[in-house]
């Protein structure tokens, strides 16, 4: 899994659980592999997060 600062992660935090939103703001390796630093949209706080198997990358659009 790669990302960059401004993709959306989305996970559940549980199997049975709702997706939630998070978008990424700081990475930790250069590379773009994880962890992440993700701010979550629905507790507007930001956690350390290693993706679980469920969880994808939403990359959006860069402007350079």
């Amino acid at each position: 899994m790669k990302a960059a600062v401004g993709d959306r992660l989305i996970e559940s935090p549980r199997l049975d659980g709702p997706r939630r939103i998070g978008l990424i703001t700081a990475l930790y390796h250069a590379n773009g592999s994880p962890p992440y630093v993700v701010l979550w949209l629905d507790q507007v706080r930001e956690t350390l997060v290693f993706p679980g198997p469920d969880a994808h990358i939403e990359h959006q659009p860069h402007p350079w």
